[in-house]
């Protein structure tokens, strides 16, 4: 079968294998993947029988052998560990999903990683009604579906991104849009800060006394340094959290974001879609920012 190899920080065609699933794993035919910016560092990395891929939709052709999860012929959206940027890929029944009638496959795709990042971030900040929130790097998909279900969860938002047409579905969502983490007006109750270098000390001295920071990226791949002492100028009291989605099993929450997209209360922001033919030029684009929410390719034979 086809998929996408690495090679020198980007991806060609080859030839594999097949996957053989494991007993309580499905064989699904891609239809569509997600691409997320951080996958495209880890192409950087010279990682030896790795292959990329953690967001795909399609089609259960072989269910798992242990009679666990969808039948054969289901739509699934899926989170495989990797290997999903190829025709076929075998995933856990547990990380699957089914897809109703009303949610396209390729909508369906953008959910996994950036989706299953916000909803869990959602849950581990305690976003609640009235909440006053900074979020920063918050032009990705990750920033989008978070500001979307904070919003319904009535918490007041304040989004960072660096241009005005990126942030303008942000403030639809029900964001506050500002173009600098120094032109936030807090304090805030939670910091969502993703960016690193300068803007998490900026961030950090908006936190409300006993307010709590999450940091969970770091976008502009620069060292973070922060004084002691600036926690006496504001956020005295306040916590610092490392925080990362990645904790198998992961079906039940992309049933939920199903769900909600299902029932249009939540929205998966294609910024950009192409087949997948096009993937090295997406994975450049999402390096130098140009795409707005998610970028998701599509296998012409298996749409």
């Amino acid at each position: 079968m086809r998929a996408l190899l690495p090679e020198a920080g980007s991806v060609v065609f080859g030839e594999v294998d097949e996957p053989v699933p494991r007993p309580d794993e499905a064989l699904v035919k891609v239809a569509a993947f997600s691409v997320n910016r951080g996958e495209t560092f880890q192409l950087e990395s010279d990682r030896p029988g790795w292959r990329p891929g953690k967001d795909i939709a399609g089609l259960v052709v072989q269910a798992a052998a242990d009679g666990s999860g969808p039948a054969a012929g289901r739509p699934i959206v899926g989170h495989p560990p990797s290997a999903g940027w190829a025709e076929y890929v075998a995933v856990p029944t547990a990380s699957l999903a089914e897809i109703p009638d009303p949610v396209p496959l390729r909508a369906a795709a953008a959910l996994p990683l950036a989706g299953l990042t916000a909803l869990r971030l959602l849950r581990a900040s305690g976003t609640t009604a009235g909440t006053r929130v900074l979020l920063t790097g918050a032009s990705g998909g990750v920033g989008h579906y978070f500001v979307e279900l904070a919003a319904a969860a009535g918490a007041e938002v304040t989004a960072v991104t660096a241009a005005p047409e990126r942030g303008r579905r942000l403030s639809e969502l029900g964001a506050a849009v500002v173009h600098g983490v120094r032109d936030a007006v807090g304090p805030f109750d939670v910091v969502l800060e993703s960016t690193g270098g300068d803007d998490l000390p900026l961030a950090l001295a908006r936190v409300a006394p006993g307010g709590t920071l999450i940091w969970f990226g770091q976008a502009s791949r620069r060292p973070v340094t922060l004084d002691f002492f600036g926690f006496f100028d504001g956020p005295e009291g306040a916590t610092i959290r490392h925080f990362h989605y990645a904790k198998a099993p992961y079906g039940e929450d992309l049933a939920t974001l199903v769900r909600l997209t299902a029932t249009g209360r939540l929205h998966p922001e294609l910024g950009r879609v192409a087949d997948w033919s096009e993937t090295a030029a997406v994975l450049t684009e999402l390096r130098e920012r140009r795409v707005r929410g998610n970028a998701v390719l599509t296998l012409e034979q298996n749409r």
